[in-house]
């Protein structure tokens, strides 16, 4: 991470992220608002079942890939943690990365595993998400030893938007289907997203002008910049939430009515467990 695009690749990957799951919670919630007028049939049990298991194996992916490209690409570590000859640890900044995306990948796992088996409750994957992004947050927080006013200032404005995100799924342990949760979730993962693309731009800028690392001046406006992408993470998701309301309901309009007397007492029950995944 520690260049332009090393902060670039976390930071679209978490703003695909939380478009992502501000379109789907949306989705979810409108077919369930809607399902007196037939908009359960847009979304069943099993597709549920299935955008699940596919957004668990994308993050499994994307965080193996993060992990391999911490230890194997521009220098990495390669999986050495110490040097015997030198008596020193092994680029430990390479090793902090690649603990974050571990955990990560472990929760991509976990929600494969609930969501494609029976075996697991269906809150541990909620859990294990909240788990790994208070790990970034834990890891983020004793990177910053040593480092200059203003790299410490924008990684500290991270922090929040971070561990913002873990309490919110450490609420949706307990309150699953809570779309204001699930899209206050998708709001703080885009501002992360965003932060790392502005983090990459003051530490790392593309162009030749740098930043005064030690002019409080720089500290004021970063704060300003933080509180705009917060602005800017927020009328995403309405904007998404809008859209996709609109058009579940211009869909819904358009089908044709369900004869709900025709349907078998199996086919009602199983239907009635449409409501949460």
């Amino acid at each position: 991470m520690g260049s332009f695009k090393g902060h670039a690749l976390p930071g679209s990957f978490f703003l695909i992220t939380g478009l992502w799951w501000a379109a789907k919670q949306t989705f979810l919630y409108a077919t369930r608002r809607n399902k007196s007028a037939g908009a359960g049939r847009l979304a069943s049990r099993a597709t549920q079942r299935r955008i699940e298991i596919i957004e668990g194996a994308v993050i499994l992916s994307f965080s193996i890939f993060g992990m391999l490209a911490e230890q194997l690409l521009a220098g990495g570590p390669k999986f050495q943690l110490y040097d015997s000859s030198t008596q020193h640890w092994e680029q430990l900044m390479n090793w902090q990365h690649t603990t974050m995306y571990l955990f990560f990948a472990i929760a991509g796992a976990i929600s494969l595993t609930v969501h494609s088996t029976d075996i697991a409750p269906l809150a541990l994957d909620r859990m294990l998400l909240g788990l790994a992004f208070f790990n970034e947050g834990f890891l983020f927080l004793y990177h910053l030893h040593g480092r200059d006013m203003l790299d410490v200032h924008v990684h500290t404005l991270l922090l929040y938007a971070i561990f913002g995100q873990a309490f919110i799924c450490l609420l949706e342990v307990f309150h699953r289907g809570n779309i204001l949760l699930e899209l206050l979730r998708a709001t703080l993962t885009i501002l992360q997203g965003s932060w790392f693309w502005q983090i990459g731009f003051v530490l790392y800028p593309p162009s030749e002008v740098k930043w005064d690392q030690t002019d409080h001046d720089n500290s004021v406006f970063v704060t300003l910049c933080y509180c705009w992408h917060l602005a800017f993470a927020l009328l995403i998701v309405a904007a998404v939430y809008w859209s996709v309301l609109c058009a579940v309901r211009s869909r819904v309009r358009r089908m044709p009515p369900i004869e709900m007397g025709l349907l078998k007492p199996r086919e009602k029950e199983v239907e009635s467990e449409d409501e949460f995944l």
